[in-house]
Order: structure tokens, then sequence, then C-alpha cells
């Protein structure tokens, strides 16, 4: 089957790499809290003869807390400063500043056909990791979105030759302090179904480990090119491509 216009578009990596970043800029904004590292009581008076008073104690002037006393005598530690345990960092990012990275919208729809491209492209899909079989790429026909249980799923995909595929994608221990933190596996990115609209396919499909499923007029950059490299390994179907020409996407 002969593809879309939209696949004819030469690799861009610096254009889909814009893209991609743009994508995540929109959503990936951070910063410290406004008092982060500012929460203890660090006053201490250098007068002389004032209680709690660090006047004459030959000991530097940083901001310090109290931490024990006996009569006049006084046990403290540095706080609040950048170079004290639990003190504010020096210049922390800022949760008020513009994060966002804007993209030209010809720009955008260059990278999305570029990525589009690279994903018909078996040198490309191999190159990024993929176990692309020999007759790679694959159009489906209309009942593949039909299909309602993910074992069904499985059986297509082993009919199509990507079981190396599927057991690269397998979920893998993680060690270190990700353990700690809940992210105690990692799932690599597998195949993509394009599909022409919400259907029993994206249900059955997401449930796969490494497997995506969106519908064509949802595609963007990062779906085609997770992490900014381009090459996915994309199912497509062909009332997808159907959609994709009539309307004429990301021209």
């Amino acid at each position: 089957m002969k593809f879309p216009q939209q696949f004819e578009e030469p690799l861009r990596a610096d254009l889909i790499i814009r893209a991609v970043l743009a994508l995540r800029s929109k959503r990936n904004a951070y910063g410290t809290m406004t008092r982060a590292g500012l929460g203890d009581s660090s006053t201490l008076s250098r007068r002389r003869r004032a209680y709690r008073g660090a006047y004459g104690k030959g000991i530097s002037r940083i901001p310090r807390k109290t931490m024990t006393a006996r009569g006049s005598s006084m046990h403290w530690v540095g706080a609040k400063a950048p170079h004290a345990r639990g003190g504010m960092r020096a210049h922390p990012p800022k949760a008020a500043k513009q994060w966002e990275q804007k993209i030209n919208d010809k720009e955008r729809k260059k990278a999305i056909r570029s990525a589009l491209g690279a994903t018909i492209n078996k040198d490309i899909v191999k190159e990024r990791g993929h176990k692309a079989p020999e007759k790679y790429p694959f159009v489906m026909e209309d009942s593949f979105e039909k299909i309602a249980k993910a074992k069904d799923v499985m059986k297509k995909f082993e009919e199509l030759g990507l079981q190396e595929e599927l057991a690269r994608c397998k979920p893998k221990p993680r060690s270190g302090r990700a353990r700690t933190r809940g992210r105690t596996t990692k799932v690599a990115k597998g195949p993509l179904l394009v599909v022409s609209q919400d259907c029993p396919l994206s249900k059955a499909a997401r449930t796969i480990p490494g497997v995506d499923v969106r519908t064509v007029t949802r595609l963007n950059t990062e779906i085609l090119a997770p992490g900014t490299h381009p090459g996915r390994l994309t199912i497509y179907t062909k009332p997808a491509l159907a959609v994709m020409e009539k309307k004429g996407l990301f021209l």
C-alpha cells in the first residue's frame, strides 16, 4: 500500500528535538516552594549582654538556630544559609518563570511529518533499538481496530513476527534509589498503534507493556519519537491512513 504524502518528508532530527522539547516544556514547569529552607527561626543577636547573643563568642556571622541551652550557654547550628544543612538553595529554580518554549506551526507540522517518515524506514527503526521484522512496515485491515481482547492482540503481534520486540519491552527491575521512590521497574517504548478513532483496540492493547494506541488526529512528535529519537516501530491501520489523507493532517 502506498503511504500518504505526509510520509515523504526527509528526516529532520533538529526539528524533532525542538518539537518534543516544546511539548515537554508546557507540562514540566517546576520550582521550589516560596519559603523552602526558611522554616526555622535563626534570629541571633550580635549585641552586648543580649540573652542568646553571639557577641564575643568568636563565631562567624551566619544565621543560626538554637538547639539546646544551659543557662546563658547556647548550642547553635547554622540554618537558612545556602551552605547550611537544611538551608535554602542559593539560586533555586523559580516556579514563576515562564518555562514554555514556543515553536512555529509550520515547523511543528514539518517535525511531525519527519517523524512519520522515520516510522516506516526500517533502517532508522532498527537503529533506534526496535526489533523490526523483515516485512516491516505494516498496514493493518479495518478488522484490526475491532479486536477487544489483549490476548488476541498478542496473537496478532506474533503473526507479524514481533515476539522479540515484545520481549524487549518486558518490565525490567531497577536498582538503587528509584526503588524506594516507587519506580521499581523500567519499561522500554514498544510498538505504537495508530487507529482512525476510539475503538475496542484502544482498551485491549493498552495493558500490554510498552504498547501505545493513538488516534491519527492526536499524533504528535513526542509519541512518534519518544525521547527526541525518531524511528519508533509503528503499526498503522488502513482507516487511519485514509483519515490522514482525506483531512490533510499535518500539511
